[in-house]
């Protein structure tokens, strides 16, 4: 996955928006003013997506592309890289898991009014 097809998938996402919040280089992806995921434009070889506590150590332990968040809570943030090993389907499992622990964080009529972008 390169940044363009990483660009792409997180703005499919229902209410999905893009920022540079930290800067130029720091792209931003966020529901509901909330991030799920950020991506430095000048590597472009990693990202940063929340993760649930339990599932984070599993994937550390499986996988040496997936490490403790670069700069971010280490117990919720993954920094997964880019390098080609990990198969497609599983770093959209992984964006979808970030983007769908946000989503269920927000109060439940933002999450009726995210649910009702994709239909």
């Amino acid at each position: 996955m390169n940044i363009e097809e990483l660009r792409d998938y997180c703005l499919q996402k229902p209410g999905a928006t893009e920022g540079f919040p930290f800067g130029e280089d720091t792209l931003v992806f966020k529901i509901a003013g909330k991030m799920f995921l950020l991506t430095g434009l000048q590597s472009g070889n990693s990202f940063n997506a929340k993760c649930d506590p339990e599932r984070a150590v599993e994937l550390r332990e499986r996988y040496t592309e997936v490490q403790p968040g670069y700069h971010m809570n280490k117990k919720m943030w993954n920094t997964v890289y880019l390098d080609g090993s990990l198969p497609h389907k599983l770093l959209c499992e992984l964006i979808d898991h970030s983007y769908e622990l946000v989503v269920q964080s927000l109060p439940k009529k933002l999450q009726a009014e995210i649910a009702a972008l994709d239909n």
